[in-house]
């Protein structure tokens, strides 16, 4: 069949935004092309929040058939944390058959281009875009992210992230030439002189492990990267979150279709309750790279067992806050609870350690002792999710029993300073909703380190006494090392505390902020600006993103012959 869309076409459609994309990622200045306030939709076909939502409902209670080779039953049992069982069913695929099928339209998509390849990916990301109230409703009910969350994460900051990838597969498959005339001198002898053709050619299939909390946020920079180089890409959704990357699968293809490529250069692979198929897919020989978010066991094993792929992995860390002094304490403290409370501290760069020496810290509004810091850090956070709707708007709903256990537990651990409550939702009476919980602990007291040294991801946070600035830096230090870290963050108006500080985390690269007290917290992140982790501690052995995340996903393959 004849390509409906073409790469002159889309070339034409596309590559402004890639041109943009490109200059973005060079200098770092604020850049987006997905709009990130809901009434900016349903425009130029685009779903708005009423129509989004009525997409979502049709799904509910179908099947999902997306046309793959190997289709050999259908999964489903999808319940939202808020309540909701949505009954979608997905297409179970045989990797024997499957595989093959993927890998057969490879060659066609590694000649097409660097540029072509850029710009079909950047088409998906816009139907992808044109359905952002739609996957909206669909990140909601299978992470429990609130509704405005839901569709800034799982939309348009998601799509940036996937352009972002984008952009830095194209720059760095584009920074060797095409082709290159050789020419050597040989004195008096006729020169040495050959043609030689360098082609960036692709692993092979890349498999993406997919996480609950941030199912497109978290699964776009992996995809995009290994497709915009030339791979085919195995989607396996986490069993809890899979509507959301089944849509984006289900773009794909139909964007592959369009532009004349094989369909099967994406793929989604669903499982049975408790297969555990991300283990047998990770160590298969057709796999050649691995994108994965999720814990640090699975992470480990997965580097440790599949040998055979280039693995890139996001897995836990212990996030820490040191707390010295502030020159506006107000604007600290609701920034630091607004972190705490954010889709129920349920992200991976929630801070969870906020250290703070036991003397006291220096602030506007004079001396404060540790006690007073941690109560009225407490206050502002009971202040903020004070009013039962705008604590649904932020805390969104526990995403699975697991997050729920640790919140319970966590009170048990030591003194606490705020004790977690229930919300109920208006409109999802199932949703499990809870305010975060903070205990007080002595740093200096080795029962309470083997809380503070783990991660207790979920919203709970601990308030660790240490005798100074300089024991909060090496505790920094330990922590970073020993732990990992995706975010740290410091508040001080010390020149020598911040240096130090700084330098933990230079040595240890670990991304800082620094005093924050507007509307910038230290658990976000912007695409084309920020990295997200550094790739280079326990937490995460790649960073979203950079060139490193795309450049491994490929080689350059050289063919010469005399000129």
């Amino acid at each position: 069949m004849a390509a409906e869309l073409t790469a002159h076409e889309l070339i034409a459609r596309h590559r402004p935004t890639l041109d943009q994309a490109l200059e973005a990622i060079r200098t770092r200045a604020y850049w987006s092309p997905h709009p990130e306030h809901p009434k900016a939709y349903g425009e130029n076909g685009s779903l708005d929040m009423a129509a989004g939502k009525a997409a979502f409902d049709a799904l509910l209670g179908t099947r999902l058939d997306l046309g793959q080779p190997g289709t050999d039953g259908w999964v489903d049992g999808e319940t939202s944390p808020y309540g909701l069982e949505l009954g979608v069913s997905y297409p179970h695929a045989d990797p024997d058959e499957l595989l093959p099928a993927m890998r057969a339209g490879m060659r066609a998509w590694r000649d097409a281009g660097a540029e072509t390849r850029a710009v079909v990916c950047l088409e998906i990301l816009k139907r992808i875009s044109d359905r952002t109230m739609e996957f909206a409703q669909a990140v909601m009910h299978t992470s429990g992210q609130a509704f405005m969350m839901a569709f800034q994460a799982g939309g348009p900051h998601a799509q940036d992230r996937g352009m972002e990838a984008v952009a830095y597969a194209y720059a760095e498959q584009v920074r060797t030439p095409d082709t290159a005339e050789w020419t050597k001198p040989q004195g008096k002898r006729d020169p040495l002189a050959l043609t030689k053709h360098f082609t960036p050619v692709p692993r092979g299939v890349a498999l993406v492990i997919g996480c609950n909390t941030f199912p497109t946020w978290n699964g776009y920079p992996g995809l995009f990267a290994s497709l915009a180089t030339g791979n085919a890409v195995l989607v396996k959704p986490h069993p809890r979150a899979v509507l959301p990357l089944a849509l984006t699968v289900q773009a794909a293809r139909q964007v592959l279709t369009e532009s004349g490529f094989d369909a099967n250069l994406v793929a989604l692979a669903a499982e049975r309750p408790g297969e555990g198929i991300a283990k047998t897919l990770a160590t298969r020989p057709e796999i050649r790279i691995i994108d994965y978010t999720g814990s640090t066991e699975f992470g480990d094993w997965l580097e440790g067992n599949a040998r055979q792929a280039q693995v890139y992995t996001e897995k836990a860390g212990v996030n820490s806050v040191i707390v010295e002094s502030t020159d506006d304490y107000r604007g600290m403290l609701a920034n630091l609870a607004f972190s705490l409370s954010l889709y129920s501290g349920q992200m991976c760069t929630t801070p969870q350690n906020l250290v703070i020496p036991r003397g006291g810290i220096g602030t506007d509004q004079g001396h404060k002792s540790f006690d007073e810091v941690v109560a009225d850090l407490a206050q502002a956070v009971d202040g903020l999710l004070g009013d039962e709707t705008r604590a649904n708007a932020l805390l969104g709903a526990i995403v699975n029993p697991d997050v729920k256990a640790r919140l319970e537990a966590a009170a048990g651990l030591g003194e606490v300073a705020l004790a977690s409550r229930e919300i109920t939702h208006p409109e999802f009476p199932g949703a499990v909703v809870r305010t975060p919980v903070i205990v007080k602990l002595d740093g200096s007291k080795p029962d309470a380190e083997a809380a503070y040294m783990s991660e207790c991801f979920g919203p709970v946070s601990f308030a660790v006494a240490v005798d100074s600035a300089d024991d909060a830096a090496g505790l920094l230090r330990r922590t970073i090392r020993e732990k990992g870290a995706m975010t740290v963050g410091a508040y001080t108006t010390s020149p020598e505390v911040e240096e130090a500080v700084r330098e933990v985390c230079l040595e240890e690269a670990a991304q800082l902020s620094l005093n924050l007290t507007g509307g910038v917290y230290v658990n976000q992140t912007a695409a084309f600006s920020d990295f997200h982790g550094s790739g280079g501690n326990a937490a995460a052995n790649a960073a979203l993103c950079d060139g490193a995340f795309v450049a491994n996903r490929f080689r350059v393959v050289e063919v010469r012959k005399e000129a």
